[in-house]
């Protein structure tokens, strides 16, 4: 219930009964869940029970995949997504996207970042230079590599430097709402930490919304967490709520680590 959640206002992304197919596999079952305005949302669940069709539903990437369908509605902002007016570029813009594999361009550092700006919003070697830098900066990455990020090929960053160079790319076009598949799974526990306190840092000015299987750092990291199991949205509520009084037994079953 929204009331139990946030007031309308806060609402940023809103989904009611929403099936979701691969072919005829249904991976989605009548999920209903309504996503919190700057703040840290994770989805967790065990392997397989829909949390990452959820996620890449909320930008669309599912239109790529052959035989993928759905019916039912989501909103961004009160805008149905997938409307026939919707246009897919600039809802991705607004939408970003973190893999579970960082995956930088086999370019600099710069060019990495620069690159969507540029093509999508003409700017120039100065504005490109002050989004670059801040954009690091926000990443957590800019006293790392600002003395030759120009120069600077992204493959030659450490696993976790590139999962933040791919946060600063995201950050570059200014999105309001950050989707991250499972960012840290590939990563160090070090390089784990530092994405979890990036994490923490940005919620205040986007909307964060995180996949993963790992039960601590979901704990660590979100103020309201969703559990998924196959297929339907078991449970959701704050972070607090679901792991210390989960209203579902198999929620508590989940959580305490009786299954998944």
């Amino acid at each position: 219930m929204v009331s139990e959640i946030a007031s309308r206002e806060n609402i940023v992304v809103e989904a009611k009964d929403v099936d979701f197919y691969y072919g005829k596999n249904q991976a989605l079952k009548g999920v209903t869940i309504q996503i919190i305005r700057n703040k840290v949302t994770c989805l967790i669940g065990p392997s397989g029970c829909g949390k990452s069709t959820f996620l890449r539903s909320l930008n669309r990437m599912n239109d790529r995949i052959a035989g993928a369908r759905h019916t039912g509605l989501i909103e961004i902002d009160g805008e149905n997504i997938y409307s026939r007016k919707t246009d897919l570029m600039q809802l991705r813009r607004k939408v970003g996207m973190v893999f579970q594999k960082p995956n930088p361009f086999p370019t600099t550092v710069y060019e990495n970042i620069a690159m969507a700006p540029r093509i999508h919003y003409g700017f120039g070697e100065r504005e490109l230079n002050e989004i670059v830098e801040t954009a690091l900066q926000k990443a957590a990455l800019w006293d790392e590599v600002k003395d030759d990020y120009k120069r600077k090929h992204a493959l030659a960053l450490s696993g976790g430097q590139q999962q933040r160079l791919c946060i600063a790319r995201t950050l570059a076009i200014n999105p309001e709402i950050i989707l991250m598949d499972e960012p840290c799974s590939a990563l160090d526990p070090i390089s784990t930490y530092k994405i979890e306190e990036l994490i923490k840092e940005l919620s205040g000015d986007y909307t964060l919304i995180v996949v993963t299987h790992n039960m601590h750092q979901a704990g660590r990291i979100s103020s309201h967490t969703a559990f998924f199991n196959l297929g339907e949205l078991v449970e959701y509520g704050t972070t607090e709520s679901i792991f210390q009084r989960p209203a579902k037994r198999e929620t508590e079953d989940y959580v305490s680590g009786r299954f998944g």
